[in-house]
């Protein structure tokens, strides 16, 4: 895996007794990019024999180049690594990014990925448990069906199979809507941390609904920062350290909401890092 990351990645690889091997994505000058030699070197020392990819990347929001993931899937195809690429969130990229799916750039990749896709994210469908699993080799695909029949999950529901047949089908008009809907959310974020809360910053997203905030300038420890929104802001984020140990002083929040909900939120937030500034400064 490649932390920060959807935190039920490593639960599910520990959780089966498998061994979990994390090539930590390098953070600098608030974006996040693939450490392409960390993660050759993990997979030779580890014989990884699956990597789960997530793309577009929850919570850190980059939508990966075709050059990267072109990269990372040739390192997977010398060591023969099996490829689980989630892509839950390719529907929601902002304006002049560019989603790129995983199984269509080769047909050598195709032959090594099973991909997961979903409407859940896009139209809010999350309750009816229904996605979508493509693996394009037969072997593989033989191999995933006996596994999921086994767990005794292996067909939908059909309000699920009804639901995503009728938003695929009929959705696109809300579904732009929802776009520029969020665009305007994370526009209205990055302005309210600028103008109010300069210590947090915004990691600029590229896709998805889920901002991640660094909010190590704010100099406090993981604890007293979950305090800080918890207690004293009355918010309930995500911390970044069960995304990973080095992101203890992140949080991640999700904008997929009415303006007037964002709107509160972030003004709890800033009488509450007001307050804490304010005790800091008179420590001090």
């Amino acid at each position: 895996i490649q932390q920060p990351v959807y935190y039920p990645f490593s639960e599910c690889v520990l959780e089966n007794g498998r061994k979990l091997v994390n090539s930590q994505l390098i953070y600098k000058d608030g974006r996040y990019d693939m450490d392409f030699e960390d993660f050759k070197r993990k997979v030779k020392e580890h014989q990884v024999r699956l990597f789960l990819l997530c793309s577009p990347h929850n919570p850190v929001g980059r939508v990966w180049t075709r050059e990267e993931l072109q990269r990372i899937g040739e390192i997977c195809r010398k060591y023969h690594v099996l490829i689980f690429s989630d892509e839950i969130h390719g529907d929601i990229t902002y304006r002049g990014v560019t989603h790129i799916p995983f199984a269509g750039i080769s047909p050598e990749f195709a032959d090594c990925v099973i991909v997961g896709t979903s409407p859940s994210k896009t139209f809010n469908l999350a309750g009816l448990q229904v996605s979508n699993i493509i693996i394009p080799n037969p072997v593989i695909r033989k191999r995933f069906r006996q596994e999921n029949g086994a767990a005794g999950y292996s067909q939908a529901n059909v309000l699920g199979l009804t639901a995503c047949k009728a938003v695929y089908e009929l959705g696109d008009a809300w579904y732009r809507e929802m776009l520029s809907y969020l665009e305007e959310n994370a526009a209205y974020v990055r302005a309210f941390l600028q103008r109010y809360l300069p210590q947090i910053r915004l990691i600029e997203p590229e896709g998805t609904y889920l901002i991640w905030l660094d909010c190590s300038g704010l100099h406090l420890k993981h604890r007293d920062l979950e305090k800080l929104f918890v207690e004293d802001a009355g918010l309930w984020l995500d911390p970044g350290v069960i995304f990973g140990k080095q992101t203890a002083l992140f949080q991640r929040i999700n904008i997929a909401c009415p303006r007037t909900i964002l709107e509160q939120a972030m003004e709890r937030l800033r009488r509450a890092v007001e307050k804490c500034l304010h005790i800091q400064e008179g420590m001090t």
